[in-house]
């Protein structure tokens, strides 16, 4: 926990830059502007926006924000160096990037005499000039400079005094924050932190001497930065080790998104530095808000969340065993490193065939249902539980499901409507299928039959379609149900065509999501059974809801 006296910590989010550069991820204007405003809110002290000039999309979105600033952050521009053998004062880039209106600009550079022979081609003492004309251009300029040393720790490792020589270079030009950066991803903890304590001591050695040299007092280096890269699976770990041996700024994205395997998962590192390691990185009012932020993120981006991720992902505290579940209920320290409301999670217990007594418990009181250990209702919940998942369901995925279940066996499961049955027609054309599908239901509400048809884009579509048009009329609340998430898994491929269907559907009403299952060998039979009781979950909810807004007035 961290406290006034706790050590500051500078963040530096790349998501709008170098993660968009992820396979896969692409953003417009108004996402990129979206997920700054969250960043904003969180509490991110430096945003790094994008490269002014590299694209319309950048140069309009650095435009947005001089009409509607930020908040508290700093928006960032990001550019390199100007080119071999030109002056930064005639460099068309720059130019873009002080139209962006920023107070702060990074500047990479190549740290890694490789980079400089081979890839812009040219002599070290030319990158040296390049590093230099451009932060002292850009701080006659009014501009703050972060400079990004690319290729830090290949370069370090392969010409150590050429290395640090770039680093001399920009910070007699005028740069601020010198950020070491692991461009590959291909270091480890051990030499990060090694070579961090060998720059801040040279660094240090180096302008004490000018300082006692030129009789100008005691300079301070600027503060040393990390930015990591995870193709060895090291970037958290390798920007705490960082941390840990000095650095003052971590930059990174939110979900670790970033080319090839991605960048410093912020939404490890925030909570790692400030809960474990005492650092202050944000308010602790703002750490709560990081599950949010992150799922937000991956919503704007359209990638599913992680489930699976340290902190933040659904499962992050999710409780399966039986033995773990017990322990838990009993002291959440048993099995768990931090509260999860610190960082705005929830603790989950899991329903599942490998679940004891206590999971069902558990899981039913989370949902407002009361289970007495010592009567049958418990026993025979946790039976039918194993059968049905012996046959292929799975409740850990489908909690609405499990719900619904456990209302039936203590006998409370209310029929809101009756399925009698369903027929779905597909159009083939010339042996092609077309994605249009018409599918007819029969289902009865309170005696009545209705019997209805609607068309679809495939199959599922038309169901639910129709299963909709049949019952609005008795439960209005339905239009604002919406199906967002369809997923099908095959249990037993072996068997060919015979073989058995598991489908996951998950639904919402804008406020909360629910996931139901169905099991068959058909896989329209599977889906009917998942949409029919995410509709009947939903209309659960709405009645409970209903309910509580009578008996608090």
């Amino acid at each position: 926990m961290t406290t006034n006296s706790s050590p500051q910590l500078w963040l530096y989010d790349t998501t709008l830059r170098d993660g968009t550069q992820r396979e896969g991820l692409s953003v417009s204007i108004e996402d990129k502007l979206r997920i700054a405003r969250r960043l904003d809110q969180l509490g991110i002290p430096f945003i790094e926006g994008g490269w002014p000039g590299a694209n319309p999309k950048d140069v309009q979105f650095f435009w947005q924000l001089q009409e509607d600033p930020l908040k508290q952050a700093e928006i960032v521009a990001f550019c390199s160096t100007r080119r071999p053998n030109s002056t930064a004062a005639t460099e068309p880039m720059l130019q873009d990037i002080l139209a962006a209106g920023t107070r702060w600009v990074t500047i990479f550079g190549k740290s890694w005499d490789l980079h400089v022979t081979t890839g812009l081609k040219t002599t070290l003492e030319e990158n040296l000039a390049m590093i230099r004309d451009t932060i002292e251009y850009l701080r006659s300029q009014s501009r703050r400079i972060i400079y990004d040393a690319e290729h830090w720790f290949d370069g370090y490792k392969h010409n150590r005094d050429y290395a640090l020589q770039t680093l001399e270079t920009a910070i007699a030009a005028g740069a601020e924050w010198l950020v070491l950066c692991d461009t590959n991803g291909g270091t480890l903890p051990h030499e990060i932190s090694q070579i961090v304590q060998d720059v801040i001591s040279h660094l240090s050695f180096v302008i004490r001497q000018e300082s006692m040299t030129e009789d100008k007092g005691q300079r301070t280096i600027p503060q040393i930065g990390i930015h990591t890269h995870n193709d060895s699976e090291m970037a958290v770990a390798n920007a705490i080790a960082a941390v840990m041996a000095g650095a003052k700024m971590v930059q990174g994205t939110i979900n670790g998104y970033g080319e090839r395997c991605g960048n410093a998962n912020l939404c490890s590192l925030i909570p790692n530095l400030q809960l474990k390691a005492g650092y202050s990185c944000i308010t602790e009012d703002q750490l709560t808000q990081l599950t949010e932020a992150s799922r937000f993120v991956s919503e704007v981006v359209n990638l599913a969340p992680d489930e699976h991720a340290p902190f933040v992902g659904r499962s992050a505290f999710a409780h399966k065993g039986g033995i773990h579940v017990s322990a838990v209920e009993r002291n959440p320290l048993t099995y768990e490193h931090i509260q999860p409301e610190q960082v705005g999670n929830r603790r989950r217990i899991v329903i599942s065939e490998q679940s004891g007594l206590s999971n069902v418990l558990a899981k039913a009181r989370s949902f407002g249902i009361e289970l007495d250990q010592q009567k049958a209702e418990a026993r025979e919940i946790l039976q039918r539980l194993k059968d049905l998942e012996s046959e292929g369901f799975q409740f850990e995925a489908a909690e609405a499901s499990f719900v619904l279940l456990m209302h039936e066996a203590l006998g409370g499961r209310r029929k809101f409507f009756e399925v009698k049955g369903f027929q779905v027609h597909c159009d083939l054309i010339e042996g092609k299928e077309t994605s249009n599908a018409l599918a007819t239901v029969k289902v009865a509400v309170d005696g009545k039959n209705i019997l209805e048809a609607a068309e679809g884009n495939g199959p599922v579509a038309a169901l639910d379609a129709a299963l909709r048009k049949a019952l609005v009329n008795f439960y209005p609340q339905i239009a604002t149900f919406d199906l967002t998430d369809y997923k099908v898994r095959i249990l037993n491929g072996h068997t060919g065509t015979a073989a058995k269907t598991r489908v996951l559907v998950e639904s919402g009403n804008g406020r909360q999501r629910w996931t139901t299952v169905g099991v068959s060998t058909n896989i329209l039979a599977a889906s009917y059974q998942a949409v029919v009781e995410g509709l009947e979950y939903g209309l659960l909810l709405h009645s409970q809801a209903e309910a509580a807004l009578k008996a608090s007035s």
